[in-house]
């Protein structure tokens, strides 16, 4: 496991906000050099903190309004083979593995209710797949977010060097 600072969870925080900001305009933001925002995201990619960069879309804004969260219950052994099939639906934006009555938490997008509709009726003709649950996002008061975390994570850490593993277990 590899620790952050408080200076890894502000880049990693305006990042996210802005995956295209450049290490100069971070390095302005935070007050340290562009050598150090550099190696900073050289150690944080290379840990595999930083997984990539990609683009938010507003999908209501593209022509795709309808987003649902689905409680999938599986029979016993058909875990993967739902996710296989699920991964394959164009339509399914992200499978979570959960615990609780559902095995699964899948996040669909659709352009109406009747195509929300039919890949319900989709993803029930999965084998394996014996019982689910729908819920239609009426709006996202707070959409997906990572700097508050961050900086909660490490108020008590400071900005200095982080070291390579968490001593703090």
């Amino acid at each position: 496991m590899t620790s952050i600072d408080a200076l890894d969870a502000d880049l990693i925080a305006a990042l996210s906000d802005d995956p295209r900001i450049s290490a100069t305009e971070l390095a302005q933001r935070f007050q340290v050099s562009r050598n150090t925002v550099h190696a900073r995201l050289e150690r944080l990619s290379a840990a595999g903190v930083l997984g990539g960069f990609s683009v938010r879309i507003k999908l209501g804004d593209i022509g795709i309004p309808v987003e649902a969260f689905v409680d999938v219950e599986l029979a016993q052994g058909a875990l993967q083979a739902v996710i296989d099939a699920l991964s394959e639906l164009p339509n399914v934006l992200e499978v979570h593995a959960t615990t609780g009555r559902a095995d699964l938490m899948v996040r669909i997008a659709a352009t109406t209710h009747e195509q929300l509709q039919h890949l319900l009726q989709e993803m029930s003709d999965i084998p394996g797949v014996n019982r689910s649950t729908t819920h239609i996002a009426l709006s996202t008061p707070v959409p997906y977010r990572i700097g508050p975390l961050l900086k909660n994570v490490t108020r008590a850490v400071g900005r200095g060097r982080s070291g390579g593993t968490d001593q703090r277990r």
